[in-house]
């Protein structure tokens, strides 16, 4: 049995107890490493779930998959994930290569970015497409993610933004000459997606475009959520381009249409409270 186990969002006792029960009925466990992480380290699980660990990073998940599922089908492996199993659809491609080869599966759930992300007061029922922002290099700078949004806020509809992550990533020059030396972990700050926001607001000024999101859009970012140590801020886009949240990880949502009720709520994470009422009433009901 392959057993795809979500394990929340915040320290090693986030897993549910199912989800416990099954890792340690598992002769090997891997922890995925690449698409998310939890405020602890593997050390930590280890010794709360009582089993050894094998890191699984994405060379290893997506080319390497076979490994994982070997001997699945005569005894019991646990993948682990941080979050929900099917908040990356890798780890659909897992289930897939499972099925064709007679490998029986087992999905547990847990809490999700996708839902937790409820905590600062803006309903889930309000919020469009997902879009994830990714680093800019000086040689790439892609604005799709900026037309999503866009889309989002012309229908209403609030925008979760999933921010970067570079784990184990190798340099161009590493990459072309076959080195297997990697560049340091980096995770994007809502400062950061905010300033490539905000750089986008002015490229299509420049092109005589006035965009739907503007300096003066209500946003709010979040930091560690489900930790003890969350964060949330809410205020205008330039504001969340200077906010301290700390460490990573980082989320950030654009806001739509607001519901009073949830414009009640995101006051109460407001870094500057007169500048949010005069912004914010623009998009009430």
């Amino acid at each position: 049995m392959l057993y795809l186990v979500g394990l929340g969002l915040g320290d090693a006792e986030d897993i549910t107890v199912k989800g416990l029960e099954a890792v340690r009925r598992c002769g090997r466990v891997y922890l995925e490493a690449y698409t998310s992480l939890l405020t602890v380290g593997k050390e930590a699980l280890e010794e709360f779930y009582g089993k050894e660990l094998i890191l699984a990073d994405r060379e290893m998940v997506e080319q390497e998959a076979d490994s994982i599922l070997r001997e699945a089908d005569v005894g019991d492996v646990a993948f682990l994930v941080v979050g929900d199993p099917f908040g990356a659809t890798t780890h659909s491609d897992l289930v897939l290569r499972a099925v064709k080869l007679g490998i029986p599966y087992k999905v547990i759930h847990n809490a999700s970015i996708m839902n937790a992300v409820g905590c600062c007061g803006l309903q889930l029922y309000n919020f469009g497409e997902t879009v994830s922002i990714v680093f800019w290099t000086d040689t790439w700078k892609p604005e799709s993610f900026f037309d999503k949004i866009k889309k989002n806020r012309q229908n209403g509809m609030h925008t979760l933004c999933l921010l970067d992550i570079k784990v184990k990533e190798q340099s161009l020059e590493n990459l072309m000459k076959g080195r297997k030396i990697y560049e340091p972990p980096r995770y994007m700050s809502v400062n950061q997606a905010a300033e490539q926001l905000l750089a986008i607001i002015q490229n299509r000024r420049l092109q005589g475009e006035e965009p739907e999101i503007t300096e003066n859009t209500i946003c709010v970012g979040l930091a560690r959520v489900g930790a003890l140590d969350q964060k949330i801020a809410s205020g205008t886009l330039y504001q969340m381009s200077t906010v301290e949240l700390g460490g990573p990880l980082h989320s950030l949502i654009v806001t739509g249409t607001m519901h009073p009720l949830e414009l009640e709520m995101l006051q109460l994470f407001s870094v500057d409270s007169s500048s949010f009422e005069n912004n914010a009433f623009q998009r009430t009901n």
